[in-house]
């Protein structure tokens, strides 16, 4: 097992079951008891969990918002491969409006070795995008970015997503069901995706299929809004069903 893939299952285990020893832990991923210790030391140091005598405990809340860098750590395989897709179906030259999110993130990846205009709405994709000499052209919108997530939020963002018009919007999700579309965690979040959506000519969803199924608090639309949605094999079949029922197009990777 390699590190991202142990503490990408470290990092899981703790977020479900609240907690976990050392011991549990080194038993689970067949690690030694020191690998388990460094590992832990290395996520807490990131804010995915608090260290603790022994072991290590949950940071998050019930209900609340995982934190970028735990999810970072979850389904990177996934996020990968749904990247890969929807590369794929972006064509060169082309004008593309990337979300915030941890999927999007590695979709900025692929971006920035494509001739195509990209203007991400978190710091970590504008920095991913703009720290080596590339042929995707940057363009950097206004905005606030949140506290932990560096996603872009404001009437600064929302004002250099009214002015732009663009080929694809990549959109990702906290949450989405055919029954009630697109949420988010956050109203100001909410506000941006809505915006983006309306700013595009194409729509591609990318999330991966813990969000299918599951609703966050902020509505953003209906799930028809999605031209594409590229999740991965994990998504619930009858969900997947039902939003093909309602005319968005499932590709699962």
């Amino acid at each position: 097992m390699s590190n991202a893939d142990r503490h990408g299952l470290i990092a899981k285990v703790v977020r479900d079951a609240g907690g976990a020893t050392v011991q549990e832990l080194a038993e689970l991923t067949g690690a030694s008891e020191m690998t388990i210790r460094r590992d832990l030391d290395t996520l807490a140091a990131q804010g995915v969990l608090e260290r603790v005598r022994g072991g290590a405990r949950t940071l998050l809340l019930r209900g609340e918002e995982p934190p970028f860098a735990l999810r970072a750590h979850e389904a990177i395989d996934a996020k990968r491969r749904i990247a890969a897709e929807i590369s794929a179906r972006i064509a060169d030259g082309e004008s593309v409006l990337l979300d915030s999110g941890t999927t999007c993130l590695e979709v900025a990846r692929l971006l920035r070795e494509r001739p195509v205009t990209v203007m991400p709405l978190s710091l970590q994709a504008i920095h991913l995008v703009g720290e080596t000499p590339g042929p995707a052209t940057l363009v950097v919108p206004g905005g606030q970015p949140r506290a932990g997530e560096g996603a872009l939020t404001g009437p600064l963002t929302l004002a250099s997503l009214a002015a732009l018009r663009f080929d694809t919007a990549v959109i990702g999700c906290c949450g989405l069901t055919a029954a009630d579309g697109l949420t988010a965690y956050d109203l100001d979040d909410a506000a941006v995706k809505k915006a983006g959506i309306a700013s595009a000519r194409r729509v591609i969803g990318a999330a991966d299929g813990s969000k299918l199924g599951h609703t966050a608090y902020a509505h953003v639309g209906a799930a028809a809004l999605l031209h594409i949605l590229v999740t991965d094999t994990t998504a619930a079949v009858e969900e997947v069903t039902a939003l093909e029922d309602g005319g968005t197009v499932v590709r699962t990777v």
